[in-house]
């Protein structure tokens, strides 16, 4: 194996327009989707492109909490060892949101010896990629993530709420309510746009304080979720700067609505044509094999799909967030949707997953998805014509630990993810089940202290 090649002149071209730069940040995403590295003064940045950075391959083996996870072997087996990091080509721009010059990489985690350090989730990605790409697909995908804005002072308080002047009443797709958030999504965009994240439309979710901001679709699937990944870090800054917080939490309060991550996926063929592309509403028998090989694998993959004890809270009925494997047209209900539009547009929506996901692992499950249906030619059956909720099928899993024990024992994610780095996440997922488990909570308290 080798290395991937070096972007020197990445590094001196953007020093050379961003003479200002004081700092600038590393960013290594973890499992848990966590942002770890480290800041840099700016005339280091050069030396890190033409040669990367050492950091220690234990990062990639923490908990939630930041805890070592021994089980994962990243830690002691090997000395705590390092590894080479190096940035993800076209990842170098400036954090418009800091309070002084700043900018910011990512970075990928390779072995000393050239091969994908297997505790990396953006190398399961461009496996994944890659894998489709073997067969002469290209999967074109969008990241769509909710989430919710609160009140700074309320989390110091302790008793986080929600934004706006009316933080008890639903506003769905209300543009007032939009109106009152006109300055911090003007920030938000202006900074997408200095970013090059293609931020776009706004929308007014379910629950106060909650919203969505769609992200154009790419033909390049790995720069879609780098891009979800520093959408993610400019929306939680640019709420900072605005005396707000953002929350990518799948379900931040008890009755409302939960925060999802939806993922457009479509495939091109080698000429660029979308293989899925039909004037038929259910697009064409590749997207039904597709579907058919979500279906399948779906229940193996929910501990991906909602790797905390919180996910978990999301899945209700009628709540937006499914409880079946099934699949429909125009239809909301179900988990995979073909959402409406002209031809050249069909695609497949997979809804599961919540936004507090591993944007790089849930993209990489459902590509190895589709790449199963497709290969063994799978029927997904018919498609769901009603309320997806009331519909038999198989249910995914609908507790924490039935969804690591299903995954710890996936043939499907030790071939999609790799056996070892499937070993690293249920080793970390063990420990926080444990941890959490274990936690005597305030709800203990207000229901057991009269017995």
């Amino acid at each position: 194996m080798s290395f991937p090649p070096r972007q020197p002149q990445e590094a001196a071209d953007f020093l050379a327009a961003n003479p200002d730069i004081e700092a600038v940040d590393l960013i290594l995403t973890d499992a848990n989707g966590v942002a770890r590295g480290k800041r840099l003064r700016p005339h280091e940045l050069a030396q890190v492109y033409a040669h990367g950075r050492y950091l220690p391959g234990s990062i990639l083996g923490l908990d939630l909490l930041g805890h070592d996870v021994h089980d994962t072997g990243l830690v002691w087996d090997d000395g705590d060892a390092d590894r080479l990091c190096l940035p993800v080509a076209g990842s170098l721009v400036r954090s418009p949101w800091q309070p002084r010059p700043t900018a910011q990489a990512l970075l990928s985690m390779y072995e000393l010896d050239g091969r994908p350090a297997h505790g990396d989730p953006r190398h399961a990605l461009a496996r994944a990629v890659g894998r489709l790409g073997e067969l002469g697909y290209t999967p074109v995908a969008a990241i769509e993530l909710e989430f919710y804005l609160l009140d700074a002072a309320s989390i110091a308080s302790g008793r986080p709420r929600p934004i706006g002047s009316r933080a008890e009443t639903t506003r769905v797709y209300e543009v007032d309510a939009l109106d009152e958030l006109g300055e911090f999504l003007s920030d938000l965009h202006r900074a997408a746009d200095v970013q090059g994240v293609p931020s776009e439309t706004a929308i007014s979710e379910f629950a106060p304080g909650q919203y969505e901001l769609t992200l154009h679709h790419r033909t390049d699937a790995l720069r879609a979720v780098d891009e979800a990944i520093m959408w993610k870090r400019l929306v939680r800054g640019v709420a900072a700067r605005h005396g707000m917080a953002a929350t990518f939490m799948a379900k931040p309060f008890t009755g409302q609505s939960g925060s999802g991550m939806h993922v457009h996926v479509s495939l091109n063929d080698r000429d660029g044509r979308n293989v899925f592309a039909a004037e038929d509403p259910a697009g064409t028998p590749l997207l039904g094999q597709a579907i058919a090989g979500l279906m399948l694998t779906m229940a193996d993959a929910q501990a991906v799909f909602a790797p905390h004890a919180n996910s978990y809270r999301r899945f209700r009925a009628q709540s937006y967030a499914p409880l079946i494997a099934n699949w429909g047209i125009n239809n909301r209900s179900v988990s995979l949707r073909i959402p409406a539009g002209p031809a050249p547009s069909r695609h497949l929506e997979h809804r599961v997953a919540g936004a507090d996901a591993n944007p790089y692992l849930v993209l990489a499950v459902v590509l190895e998805g589709i790449r199963k249906g497709l290969l063994e030619r799978l029927n997904p059956g018919a498609p769901v014509l009603a309320n997806g909720y009331d519909h038999p099928g198989e249910r995914i899993p609908a507790t924490w630990l039935d969804a690591i024990e299903r995954a710890e024992a996936s043939a499907f994610l030790r071939e999609a993810l790799g056996a070892d780095f499937l070993r690293v996440y249920t080793a970390i997922k063990r420990q926080e089940w444990d941890k959490f488990d274990a936690e005597v909570s305030e709800l203990d308290w207000r229901w057991g202290l009269g017995i």
